[in-house]
Order: C-alpha cells, then structure tokens, then sequence
C-alpha cells in the first residue's frame, strides 16, 4: 500500500496546558458510593468519580482564548459590551435575528413554551428531549414523536436516524389542524436517540410542509455542529462546504432556537433563546426579566458571555468538531470490536449501550439501564448515565411508567477532556461487566421525585 493510502493516526487539535488531578478509588468505597447515592449516578460525589462520563453539558475545557475573555467582562447591570459581543457572534454564526440570553438551555425552553404554546396544543418533534418535553406539558401542551422509524431501532444503520417522517407529520397536522399546532420541534443530533443526525434534505421537506400551514418550526440547537459535521461526511453535496456553512444553513431553515450553551459552544454555564421574529423577542425579553435578570444579561455574567461568544467560534472549526466526534468514534469502534451492543451508527455526543441486548435476563420492570450504570460505575469508577424507562417517566393519564423502545445507558464524552488512554479504560471496563453481565440483577424503585425523575430518583437492588 502506497504511503498516500495508509490510514494515519489523528491527534486532538490542542495542547495541554493545565491539568486537574483525579483519584480512583477502591471497589469497596464505589459500593459505599453508590449505594448511598440509591443506585442513581447522578447522586454521587463528583470526588467519588474516575472518570465522568454522565454528561457533556458544561463539561468542556475551554480554551486559553476563552480563558482570556474571561477577564474582561463588563459586569455592568446593563449593556454589557460582552452581550453586544455575543449577539453579535450568534447573528455571524447561526444566522437568528434577535437574542435572549439565559442562564441555560432548559431557561429557553421555558420562555419559549410560556409564549408560543396554549392549553390544547400539540407540539411534534423528532423524539422527545426530557426538559423540552416537561416544558411544553407545563404549558399546556402535549408532544408528539414524529421521528422515523429506524430511530428507535438501536442496530439499524440509517445514516440521518433523526430524520422527521414526513407521513407522520402531516397525519399530526390533519388530526389537529395547524392552529393547534404552534410550531415544530427540531433537534439536531437527537440526543435520546443516540446522538442521530437529521439530514439538511429532510429538514428542507420539514420546512416546506410547515410553511405550506403556516407553522413555525424551532430548533433545539445544542449540538448542531456535530450534526453538521455528519451532513459534511455522509450526505450528498456537502463535502466541499465546512461545518461553519453547514450550521448556518441548518439554521436559517426555521425561525428560531433554544440552546444549552453547555454543550456545543465550549462553556461551563449559560444558554440563550434565538428568534427572527421582532414581536416574539419583545415578548421573550419582557418575559426574561421576570425569571432571568435583564435582556442584556438574562441570568449570565458578563465574563460567561464572553467566553461563550468565544467559544461560538471555536465550536465551527474543522478540525475541532472532526476530533470531538472522532473520539466519540474510537470508543464505540473499540466497543463493537468487543461485541458489546451499542447503537449505531455511533453518535456524535457519547456512544449509547444498548441495555436490553446487554442484559437480555432483565425486563424494563427492574430497569436495566439504571442497573447498568450503577454496574460500570462499581467496576471502575466511570460514571453514566441512564436513558431508559427512568428518563422516560410516566404517563400522564394512567400514571405507569413509560416504557421506551430505546432502553440505553449514555457514555456521554466531555468535549476537549480525556485522553485516547481514557477511552481505553472506559472500553475495558464495559467489556469487563459484560463478560460477567450474567450476575447482575435488577434494582427498585424506593424514592421518585414528581418532575424529571431520573435526576433524583432512588433505588435498592433487588
């Protein structure tokens, strides 16, 4: 083989400059951990940890320039010159109009579904987020799941599985009518589904449906870099534009968005609700002064905003997003070549354990992914988290518990973080439990908060 065909190792696109020292701990303190914390990693002690893999939102490492910004915030009450620095930066990146900032995502959410949803109305969306949907029922609201099929498969490998079926949503819109339905909720990367992309042609078809009735369509905006990347590698017409086109392109196809800022643009906290309608943001920024602070800061710092207009730019670099979701790639590939069920394709966030298939002897009743968890973290420290019947909560009518296709446990990977040697470890430790998956039994439920369970949920092996 020629040395121009010979496939070349890649290296993070950063240097380490500081680092944060980290303890791995004994099996018998994890069994102490996590039994005090019920069996619920989100209830641990992050001191308790190895490695944490429970989330990507506002986990990141920012970068010496973010650092920098930092240090010169305007912490002014009002008109802080950090806003005007991101506002200015959202309308050169995304494209949106007008911007509320929050302190974050889920403080979006909740303006937007106070405003634009009435008692009655239906929202569809590509799979349910858990705050998305809680918000839009506190409104009034009920969503709908209008994502394709092959989304709740875990081993079908349709490259754009966050893809709205067309059908589904035009059979919504019939039972209900347009007047019910206040707008569509799109997701780019859809987190519930494993990190799954939507295509930029499916969300032009999405765009010419809803503009035929006249409904607005809003984007849950979190990851929208990563999706673009997946339109660069895998869909027609896209590989010779960059990812920083491909996010402005996403976006100019509906007419506003809520984003967790924690995510995709690098920061630790903070968020904003983009719109390009006038008379909505008026609303929106009278509306954030109640729950937030002043449209001028909505709940963030002056240095926060800063960095995160900072880190708006850096989340459309090239080489940045190919080496985020290229480790995300190297630790599913090395769970695959294990033999460990996870679903595919890999996603862009984190790599999704297949529960179910993992522990084929537990029935949803016992919570297979909670257990999994719980079961990885007790092996090596490595904290999860679950995204099964727990996150899926209960049925509003009947009061059961919802019982999801997808019964997962997230391998969620911060961005600019941890090392390939990390990734290793982590992979040695799932493929550990499997090999003993047999001897895993199951976990009740003794403690159930009323609102997003799985945050505070707690448990007791059977």
């Amino acid at each position: 083989m020629s040395e121009s065909k010979r496939k070349r190792s890649w290296a993070e696109p950063f240097k380490i400059k500081m680092v944060e020292l980290v303890h791995m701990t004994s099996r018998e303190e994890r069994e102490a951990a996590i039994k005090e914390a019920g069996y619920n990693t989100f209830l641990l002690k992050s001191k308790d940890v190895y490695i944490d893999l429970l989330t990507d939102s506002g986990t990141s490492a920012m970068s010496d320039r973010q650092w920098a910004g930092m240090m010169t915030g305007d912490e002014a009450y009002a008109g802080s010159v950090n806003f005007y620095n991101l506002e200015r930066a959202i309308q050169k990146y995304y494209g949106y109009k007008y911007i509320v900032p929050t302190h974050q995502g889920r403080a979006a959410e909740h303006i937007i579904s106070q405003l634009m949803i009435q008692p009655g109305d239906v929202i569809p969306g590509n799979m349910y987020f858990t705050t998305t949907k809680l918000h839009q029922e506190l409104a009034g609201g009920t969503f709908v799941d209008v994502i394709i099929d092959e989304a709740h498969d875990p081993v079908n490998e349709h490259p754009f599985k966050g893809n709205i079926d067309l059908e589904k949503l035009e059979k919504v819109i019939k039972q209900h009518g347009a007047d019910k339905i206040p707008y569509v909720c799109v997701a780019t990367a859809v987190n519930m589904a494993g990190g799954q992309p939507i295509s930029l042609a499916n969300l032009k078809a999405v765009r010419k449906l809803t503009q035929t009735h006249g409904i607005a369509i809003i984007h849950d905006m979190t990851r929208v870099a990563e999706n673009a990347y997946f339109i660069k590698e895998r869909e027609e017409g896209y590989a010779d534009k960059s990812v920083a086109e491909i996010v402005k392109e996403i976006c100019s196809l509906t007419d506003g968005a809520t984003m967790s800022a924690k995510k995709d643009a690098l920061v630790n906290i903070g968020g904003f609700l983009a719109v390009n309608d006038e008379k909505l943001f008026d609303l929106a920024r009278n509306m954030v002064v109640i729950y937030e602070g002043l449209h001028t800061y909505g709940g963030m710092a002056g240095r926060d905003m800063e960095a995160l207009a900072i880190g708006i730019s850096e989340s459309v670099d090239g080489d940045h997003i190919r080496a985020r979701v290229g480790q995300v790639a190297y630790l599913g590939e090395k769970l695959i070549e294990a033999g460990i069920p996870i679903v595919k394709p890999i996603g862009s966030h984190g790599v999704f354990l297949d529960a179910k298939k993992f522990l084929p002897h537990l029935s949803q009743e016992v919570f297979p992914a909670q257990t999994l968890a719980a079961e990885i973290y007790l092996d090596s420290g490595v904290r999860t988290m679950e995204r099964g019947v727990v996150s899926a909560g209960r049925n509003r009518e009947t009061g059961e518990h919802n019982y999801p296709k997808l019964e997962l446990v997230r391998l969620t990977i911060p961005r600019r973080v941890y090392t390939q040697a990390h990734m290793d470890v982590i992979a040695e430790s799932v493929e550990e439990v499997y090999l003993n998956r047999d001897k895993i039994s199951g976990l009740k439920m003794v403690y159930e908060p009323e609102y997003l369970r799985f945050f505070q949920a707690r448990f007791e092996k059977l």
